[in-house]
């Protein structure tokens, strides 16, 4: 069966790649014989998560140039080139009738000499505040799908609010509870981990063990820090679930009475669906401090605490941990905050617009 071609292009983080995976998803399933392509760096899990879902990848050649070290910023000029040439022949093997940019660096290229042919472009853009490689397409593409309204501004009339779009299995129930059961904590660090929440958590152990209240943790630590991370919960006498990454995100947030996680978009958005009460400790090096206005947002709607790195400690995360857990009407509150963020909507709403770029290209 013939269908439209679509080329996503971005990924290198699960933040960007997951939206993509939704969508495309909700676009084969209206078009069964849509072919869809992704075009990113390849990094971490990206290949095996893309082909996983049964769809292609291709590789772009591609590295960051903002926020990183002068070696790393030549290396990112240094591929700049081949970016390039990576990008032309992904458009010419794949001859999208659409080209969907996900955000960060690496949809750059591919994006950009879309439109640079003719052909339809669409980029998503996840968080309050753009990141640069989107501000830089904003004058190019055709169509924007937002998150917040408060960005609209930055694409120049082509925006229009959709949410950030997670999978549907977000969405689903969450199955009864046993009762008695412990409260349960999740945290999350984005899908590398984050060291300085790891290393919080490990100081924070032994008080989360005193605790009056019983507590199980579920903990997604990256590679780097799982066995230490490991050993302070098997010392301090905490019931643990340790692992560099959970696949199964949706079941891991439906379990959890409350999470600690860093402030990326889609994270946020995952909790939104799921309706769960956060402690957040944005990434203080993300680029234009976008984690800091995602949780500020949040905090602000009563959906979650906000906790800067530069005042994270052992002791004042244990503090805040003992004191939502032991105060279940608040995190029901919180709880109920965070779920009048959800856009159930989001993936139908991109994938409308993207059907009428689609006809555009006479597909």
């Amino acid at each position: 069966m013939s269908g439209p071609r679509v080329l996503m292009s971005g990924g290198g983080t699960g933040g960007h790649l997951y939206p993509g995976i939704a969508v495309a998803r909700e676009i084969r399933r209206r078009r069964p014989g849509a072919r869809i392509v992704f075009a990113g760096p390849g990094r971490g899990a990206e290949i095996k998560t893309v082909n996983g879902q049964g769809f292609e990848h291709v590789l772009i050649r591609s590295a960051g140039l903002k926020g990183t070290s002068w070696p790393a910023r030549i290396r990112g000029l240094s591929l700049l080139p081949p970016s390039a040439w990576d990008a032309w022949r992904a458009i010419d093997r794949v001859a999208p009738h659409l080209v969907i940019g996900l955000g960060g660096y690496s949809a750059g290229a591919v994006v950009l000499l879309a439109a640079l042919r003719r052909i339809p472009t669409m980029v998503l853009e996840q968080n309050v505040t753009p990141g640069i490689t989107n501000r830089l397409l904003a004058p190019v593409v055709r169509a924007a799908a937002v998150s917040h309204d408060v960005t609209l501004p930055r694409f120049r009339g082509k925006g229009f609010v959709a949410g950030n779009p997670v999978r549907t299995e977000f969405f689903e129930a969450a199955p009864a509870a046993p009762s008695p059961r412990p409260a349960h904590l999740l945290v999350l660090g984005g899908s590398q981990g984050a060291h300085a929440i790891n290393v919080a958590m490990m100081e924070a152990a032994p008080a989360l063990a005193a605790a009056d209240v019983p507590l199980a943790v579920t903990h997604q630590t990256g590679r780097r820090d799982q066995d230490a991370v490991q050993e302070a919960y098997r010392r301090a006498g905490v019931s643990a679930r340790v692992a560099p990454f959970f696949e199964e995100m949706a079941d891991v947030m439906r379990r959890a009475d409350l999470v600690v996680s860093r402030a990326g978009a889609t994270t946020l958005a995952e909790l939104a669906a799921v309706g769960r009460p956060a402690v957040l400790v944005p990434l203080p090096g993300a680029a234009d401090g976008h984690q800091q206005a995602n949780a500020e947002l949040l905090a602000a709607r009563g959906a979650a605490e906000m906790l800067l790195e530069p005042d994270l400690s052992g002791g004042r995360l244990a503090a805040r941990v003992l004191a939502l857990v032991m105060e279940d009407e608040r995190r029901r509150r919180m709880a109920a905050a965070a779920g009048t963020l959800a856009k159930p909507r989001a993936v139908s709403i991109i994938v409308d617009r993207a059907e009428g770029l689609i006809g555009e290209a006479g597909a």
